[in-house]
C-alpha cells in the first residue's frame, strides 16, 4: 500500500513523500493516527496544490515585507518626552512607545516584538533603530528624541 506522510515518522519517511508499507502497518497506524493519506492521484494532486499556494503565499509575504523594510529606511521617527535639564528622560522609550508612535504618525504597524533596541533609550538625542520583520528581513529607521 502506498501512503503519503502528513507528519514525518521515524525510520519511514519526511513529511510529503511516498512511501510504501504493509496494508496493516499504513490502514491501523499511519491512517487511523492521521500521520498519511492512502496515496490515491486526488490526494496527491491535493497535496501538491496545497504546497504551490503555500509558496506563493510565501514569496507575497516576503514581498511585502522587503517593501516595508524600504519604506521604513526612509522614516524618521520623532518622540517627545519628559526630560531634566541634562536631557536625561524621566523613564526610557520603550518598545511599546516607538511601536504605537509608528502606528500613529506612519501608519506602520510592527509588533514590539519585534523592535530590536541595542541599549535602554533614556536620553534625547538619535539613534538607529531596528526591526526584524521575519523571514530573514530587518530593518532600521532613525528615532529622534526631544526632551519637554
Amino acid at each position: 500500500m502506498k501512503v503519503l506522510l502528513i507528519e514525518d515518522v521515524p525510520s519511514l519517511g519526511k513529511k510529503g513523500e511516498v512511501v510504501e508499507v504493509k496494508d496493516g502497518y499504513g490502514q491501523n497506524f499511519l491512517i487511523a493516527k492521521g500521520k498519511a493519506k492512502l496515496a490515491t492521484n486526488e490526494v496527491l494532486n491535493r497535496y501538491k496544490a496545497e504546497q504551490k499556494n503555500k509558496q506563493e503565499q510565501l514569496a507575497l509575504e516576503q514581498a511585502q515585507r522587503e517593501a516595508l523594510a524600504k519604506t521604513l529606511k526612509d522614516i524618521k521617527l520623532v518622540i517627545s518626552k519628559k526630560s531634566g535639564e541634562n536631557g536625561s528622560l524621566f523613564g526610557a522609550i520603550t518598545k511599546d512607545e516607538i511601536a504605537q508612535a509608528l502606528q500613529e504618525k506612519h501608519r506602520i504597524e510592527i509588533d514590539k516584538k519585534h523592535i530590536e533596541l541595542d541599549s535602554q533609550i533614556k536620553h534625547t538625542g538619535e539613534y538607529t533603530i531596528s526591526a526584524n520583520l521575519g523571514h530573514g528581513i530587518h530593518a532600521s529607521f532613525g528615532l529622534e528624541v526631544k526632551g519637554e
